[in-house]
């Protein structure tokens, strides 16, 4: 009995690949190392730009106590509150 052709191709094993040669590998790879290179870009920009230290606002005539008291309060953490 001939063997058909659907059985002899099916029949061979396929070639093997290098994983590096994979498309779908450096997908995989390039993801998370795009995302470290960024982070450690952003440090950079954050190191060489860092943010001015604000003096805190007072309150310039007796009208405007309730409003600064009232906004350092919101702007304090509430571990710090009494």
């Amino acid at each position: 009995m001939i063997p058909s052709t659907a059985t002899a191709v099916a029949a061979q094993p396929e070639p093997t690949v290098a994983w590096w040669r994979l498309p779908i590998v450096w997908m995989v790879i390039g993801g998370p190392a795009a995302v470290v290179v960024a982070g450690f870009a952003t440090l950079a920009i954050a190191i060489a730009n860092p943010d001015p230290v604000i003096k805190p606002a007072r309150a310039g005539s007796a009208a405007e106590v309730p409003a600064v008291q009232g906004r350092n309060h919101v702007a304090t953490p509430e571990a710090a509150r009494p």
